[in-house]
């Protein structure tokens, strides 16, 4: 029970709207019209608990379909209970959130969904982070009343490269058909069904596979369940270093390093680059590399590619496919493949660094380390679950051996640290192996939004000037708007780009391309809030913008500190290209760094 001294607090986050006072818990309270009980008991610092309510104030989403009934008080002078997330305060109401009545009905609908709910969160993926389990241990439930007697809903396990989908698990919040309809527009969850049976679930309950389902996996990212989880695929990786006839070798992303601290009880935007690398050769990894380095590889063939398609632009080749479209997140290449099967030859053909890095290490590096294609293992971690689905595309793979052969999110490997029982923090700072780790600040901004194109612009410029850049900060493509656009001038010739993240921002702006209404020559998308860092495979970050925002800075503080920060400088490329490759979107490049696109007829 509260004891707090009565105080007038005044919000003014509405000031346009008209003011109404109300109490809650012995607290004056004054709040704008149209807010709700959740909302004004949070201003004050009153916590009530929720399960369905989600709010993604970086993107001024917030759902409320005050389902689950975890939110619920008690209003003086109601008969009922109300649910808290979308209850409207009204002048005068007098609000009690934690009195006897509420917190024992509360704790009968949490046993009530429990009485429903797999009792096996000692081997459940999301056991530790789960907010069902949180809520039974903060209301000490210890039993749930007559569960001999209830019925269980069972329902078909859906296993994909990415996600897979056990619903007995789901608690009908439907967070995840939010995420996927209003926010990322692919529309692959919905509600199916009705009464006991009812699941969120694709149309006619087909696999995820067979959906339109873009494996961005931001659906994993807000389950407050076991629901939705990642295919986990640790353990094989741990039996391929456990293999000796194996040599396994290991690519990081640029966001996990801005991440990963994060799962050790560090502040998000910490950089833990050299500790991670560290970890990862304690691990038995025989060699640790940067995808950076093939973000790098990355923007010499797209790059390339961007400027043999401007130049043929400008000397009147009105035919030329404009704009070039970047295509290093899978998810967006599988939105693109289902949505916009029109619009195929317009993006980059390059293939993103994680695949590029699998074709150099299977054709190149296996080569240098005198050992068969079949007996390299190459490891990806990455902050997206897409990246899982990529490896296993057919076209990412020779005779059946696939580039990459894993994929593993910054959680998993987080896991795979703590089950070796390492202490993090005390881990040394050590370096990337060569030649594939080494890496400038074009690759590392890869992790961000507006980072990819940026680091094209530092190399096009260069490149198609022969100038050399005064700065290479271009500020004007930086920002966590969802939709941005800027000009960039090419020593006279302006350059008008367009950037995006979240795929419902993507829809908006290809669909303002197909309408006439944009005249860009060049766009970057990303799937996930603010790109690569608030990827599903990262840390959770449950919609705190704060926490994409420092991960950001962060990525671009590494990027400050490199002693190379344009991808055509890397002595290693250079190296790549004079050895092996020839030059940028020569034969041989075409052949390993280069990929085409499918139309996706799934209905």
């Amino acid at each position: 029970m509260r004891s707090v001294s009565s105080q007038l607090f005044t919000f003014n986050n509405l000031p346009l709207m008209e003011k109404i006072k109300i109490k809650i818990d012995n607290i004056d309270v004054e709040v704008s019209k149209g807010t709700t009980i959740y909302q004004a008991a949070k201003m004050v610092g009153v916590d009530i608990p929720v399960l369905c309510y989600l709010n993604l104030e970086h993107l001024n989403i917030e759902s409320r379909p005050g389902g689950c009934r975890i939110c619920v008080v008690e209003v003086e002078g109601r008969r009922n209970l109300a649910p808290s997330c979308s209850t409207e305060c009204t002048p005068g109401m007098v609000i009690h959130t934690h009195n006897l009545r509420v917190m024992n009905a509360r704790k009968t609908v949490l046993e009530l969904i429990l009485s429903d709910h797999p009792k096996e969160c000692l081997t459940c993926s999301s056991s530790g982070q789960c907010d069902l389990q949180t809520l039974s241990q903060k209301m000490g439930i210890r039993e749930i009343h007559a569960v001999e007697h209830a019925e269980m809903s069972t329902y078909r396990k859906d296993f994909s490269p990415a996600l897979k989908r056990d619903m007995d698990k789901c608690i009908m919040c439907r967070r995840c058909e939010t995420i996927c309809n209003d926010v990322q527009t692919v529309g692959a969850l919905s509600a199916v069904n009705r009464g006991f049976m009812a699941v969120v679930a694709p149309a006619f309950e087909q696999d995820l596979v067979d959906s339109p389902c873009t494996f961005c996996g931001q659906c994993v990212a807000v389950c407050p369940t076991g629901a939705l989880t990642p295919y986990d695929d640790t353990q094989k990786v741990l039996r391929a270093l456990a293999d000796p006839t194996k040599t396994v070798i290991v690519q990081t992303a640029p966001a996990v390093r801005a991440a990963l601290g994060e799962e050790f009880g560090l502040e998000p935007g910490t950089l833990v680059t050299g500790k991670m690398v560290a970890a990862l050769r304690s691990l038995g990894f025989d060699k640790v590399f940067d995808t950076d380095f093939a973000a790098d590889l990355t923007i010499m063939e797209e790059g390339a590619e961007l400027l043999g398609r401007l130049t043929k632009f400008l000397n009147g080749d009105k035919d030329v496919k404009l704009p070039i479209l970047t295509s290093c997140c899978p998810a967006w290449v599988n939105f693109f493949e289902e949505y916009y099967p029109c619009m195929l030859d317009i993006p980059s053909t390059a293939r993103s660094p994680q695949q590029m890095f699998g074709s150099i290490a299977k054709n190149y590096y296996t080569q240098v380390l005198g050992v068969k294609r079949e007996d390299l293992v190459v490891v990806s971690v990455m902050p997206c679950l897409a990246k899982k689905y990529e490896c296993q595309r057919e076209e990412f793979s020779t005779n059946g051996n696939p580039d990459v052969d894993f994929s593993i999110s910054t959680r998993e490997l987080a896991s795979l640290i703590k089950s070796c029982n390492m202490n993090f923090d005390l881990l040394p700072e050590e370096d990337f192996d060569q030649p594939l780790g080494e890496s400038t600040g074009a690759g590392v901004i890869f992790g961000v939004t507006g980072g990819v194109i940026e680091a094209a612009v530092r190399t096009a410029y260069e490149l198609h000037t022969g100038k050399k850049l005064d700065k290479v900060d271009f500020h004007e493509l930086r920002g966590l708007e969802g939709i941005r656009m800027a000009s960039i001038d090419f020593d006279g010739i302006t350059i008008n780009i367009g950037i995006a993240h979240q795929l419902g921002n993507a829809r908006k702006l290809l669909d303002g391309i197909r309408a006439g209404m944009y005249n860009f020559h060049a766009i970057e998308i990303m799937a996930c809030p603010g790109g690569c860092i608030g990827g599903a495979g990262q840390p959770l970050h449950h919609g705190d913008s704060s926490i994409i925002k420092a991960r950001s800075e962060a990525i671009y503080r590494e990027d400050s500190q490199k002693k190379i920060r344009k991808s055509h400088e890397n002595p290693y490329i250079i190296k790549l290209y004079e050895e092996f490759l020839g030059h940028p979107m020569s034969e041989k490049a075409h052949h390993l760094l280069h990929t085409h696109y499918f139309e996706k007829n799934k209905f």
